[in-house]
């Protein structure tokens, strides 16, 4: 059985529907359109990142030279720009409220 945070951190296949929309099918960080996934957060999820469409976006997969996903994750690369497109989509776009609290 999940934990209530491995739940909240999960992303729903809803979710990523609505971010693969969103996203129009495209990599937020590179534009990439080909072996993308709406599956990144923009919180990791071992920090508690919520699996909510304000912590997810489009990315890379390790199937693109590009691997967009992975150099978010492991070294920050795109940080700003997911940030600062985020913060395009959702006015109200808070940092704060991506974490999960019990």
């Amino acid at each position: 059985m999940k934990s209530k945070r491995s739940k909240a951190t999960d992303i729903p296949q809803k979710v990523k529907q609505k971010v693969w929309e969103r996203d129009n099918g495209c990599c937020v960080i590179c534009g990439n359109n080909y072996n993308v996934m709406p599956n990144a957060h923009y919180i990791s999820r071992a920090k508690g990142g919520l699996g909510i469409e304000e912590n997810v976006f489009t990315a890379c997969t390790r199937l693109t030279e590009n691997d967009c996903h992975y150099k978010f994750d492991e070294y920050g690369i795109g940080k700003n720009k997911v940030k600062k497109y985020l913060r395009s989509k959702y006015p109200n776009w808070n940092e704060n409220n991506l974490y999960y609290r019990k």
